[in-house]
């Protein structure tokens, strides 16, 4: 009898001890904790699943370099086998058998961390190149049947799964009752990939097709979209020609398809999950849909940017990460340096507060010990089409203001990079004496009609702004939130070139040399009455 009992009794405990066991695989669970990593090194020490499982999620999504199944040569530029350099005669990478690609998949799953996780959370996930099989591998790998196979081992997909059957490893996934329901899209973004430089295909018609009928289904309060490649950053805008990432951004028509597909579906609650680039980032774009999208980079569980580096230079990849200009990212007073990246081994979280009034969600990247290294916390509501963000679209223009660049001369911003400081340093030395620009609140932001030391400076990118970063350049009374910062595209714009690029109607981003000398040369200091040739009076 006691043994009857201890048998009946031993759900229960497992329930109480281990809450997670039963909402990690119940799909009418809530599920309010997910994780999320990616660029896995089955040869390396793992000791990040320590930090996840005491996060405790209910799901955890890969989201590619689950392994990494390629081999690379040496790097050489000169000798027989030349990898690199205008004389290379061999790739760098090349793809491994069968055998020993399904020897590296059980090396990933024998990490005793990784095998806690399993036990206790649903895991899914997709691949990524090194997963797929090659380094920056499309749909021209001749081995991607066999790798399909074997990733979906891994990820213990069952025999009969239609997606085992199907050409690619898209997949989607409900969790939760009615009203507190969380959808998973995970994309595919290799199978069907067109070469990086057509700005043809990423995902192919058949996975079109399938994401616009994900999409326009049934409801859900929440939607992640995962991604292997990033959606929103457009960092390589920043850094080519001196290295690229791969990215949306690299196939401009095929992410502002995306969008359109996000904002026809008039689906609430999108968010999209990345990893690849060894390093994590929180990045956000307006413009996409009727409220705000938010990117969460998690990359690496193992491979990172600092970590590749000896000790001594890790500072200084850290301080340019932080200083490179991207237009995307989030600043935020909860990130290390208010910049929301971290090049140090990471992994993704997301919490949702189903009892809060209204629900709320915090997105974060976490280190190898489990604290929150940068993280952004904002109502589910936030992610609902609403009469602020659609007065804002109304007033400033969808595809006027909004277009993401994808190809810049890469000096562009580091002069814009330069711009910004030299601002800094004329406010600090002018503090209280610069004029402040008009402003129009909306909810927690503020959107900057008229930039007055550097809206013309900026073309037609969007640069995000902490408090501090606002207060400093244009006083301290005015801004109590996050900034986000458009400038007027209908100014004046003759003279001195400051070499911007072109605007987005062809002209090129040119301002008077009167009002560079007004804002910048001069100092923002009271002058006699005139109007500059960009419109500004000369004392205000």
């Amino acid at each position: 009898m006691a043994a009857t009992f201890l048998l009946l009794l031993l759900p229960v405990v497992v329930l109480v001890l281990f809450p997670s066991a039963r909402s990690a695989r119940d799909a009418d669970a809530v599920v309010s904790r997910i994780a999320f990593g990616s660029c896995a090194n089955q040869s390396a020490p793992q000791p990040i699943w320590d930090a996840v499982t005491g996060f405790d999620p209910q799901v955890f999504v890969w989201l590619g370099d689950n392994i990494y199944g390629d081999n690379k040569r040496p790097f050489r530029v000169f000798g027989k086998e030349r990898t690199v350099g205008p004389w290379k005669n061999v790739p760098r990478f090349y793809p491994s058998t069968e055998e020993e690609l399904r020897r590296r998949y059980q090396l990933a799953r024998a990490q005793p961390g990784y095998a806690r996780l399993r036990e206790r959370a649903q895991v899914i996930g997709t691949w990524d190149d090194h997963d797929y099989g090659l380094n920056d591998a499309g749909k021209e790998f001749s081995g991607k049947v066999f790798t399909q196979r074997l990733m979906l081992d891994f990820l213990d997909e069952a025999e009969d799964s239609k997606r085992r059957k199907q050409a690619g490893v898209y997949t989607s996934y409900i969790f939760g009752p009615e009203g507190k329901r969380v959808k998973v899209i995970l994309l595919d973004t290799r199978y069907h990939r067109d070469p990086i430089l057509s700005d043809g295909t990423i995902l192919g018609d058949p996975q079109w097709q399938w994401l616009e009928r994900e999409l326009h289904g049934p409801r859900s309060e929440i939607t992640i979209i995962g991604s292997s490649i990033q959606v929103v950053s457009n960092l390589s805008a920043t850094t080519g020609p001196l290295f690229y990432v791969e990215s949306w951004s690299r196939f401009p028509r095929e992410r502002e398809r995306l969008f359109r597909l996000i904002d026809s579906s008039k689906r609430n609650g999108v968010i999209f999950i990345s990893g690849d680039v060894h390093f994590g980032e929180i990045t956000r774009f307006d413009c996409g849909a009727h409220y705000p999208l938010y990117d969460v980079t998690s990359s690496g569980l193992t491979q990172s940017v600092e970590n590749s580096l000896p000790a001594v230079f890790q500072p200084i990849m850290r301080l340019l990460a932080v200083l490179t200009p991207t237009t995307m990212r989030v600043f935020n007073p909860n990130c290390q340096y208010k910049s929301c990246t971290t090049g140090q081994p990471n992994f993704g979280a997301i919490e949702i507060d189903w009892n809060a009034v209204p629900p709320r969600m915090k997105l974060e990247l976490r280190d190898v010990e489990g604290h929150s290294v940068h993280s952004v916390e904002f109502p589910i509501s936030e992610l609902q089409p609403s009469g602020a963000h659609a007065i804002k679209k109304q007033a400033h223009g969808y595809r006027r203001h909004c277009t993401l660049e994808t190809e810049l001369p890469w000096l562009t911003r580091y002069r814009l990079a330069l711009l910004f400081f030299g601002i800094i340093a004329v406010q600090n030395m002018t503090r209280g004496k610069s004029p402040l620009p008009e402003v129009a609140l909306f909810q927690s932001q503020v959107q900057l009609q008229h930039l007055g030391l550097a809206g013309w400076g900026l073309g037609s990118r969007r640069v995000r702004l902490s408090k501090e970063e606002a207060r400093l350049l244009f006083g301290p009374e005015h801004f109590v939130g996050d900034v986000t910062s458009v400038p007027l595209m209908d100014e004046p714009v003759s003279g001195l070139r400051l070499g911007w690029g072109a605007r987005l109607g062809g002209s090129d981003g040119r301002v008077s040399g009167a009002c560079y000398r007004r804002f910048i040369v001069g100092g923002p200091r009271p002058r006699r009455k005139t109007t500059l040739a960009c419109g500004h009076g000369g004392d205000d």
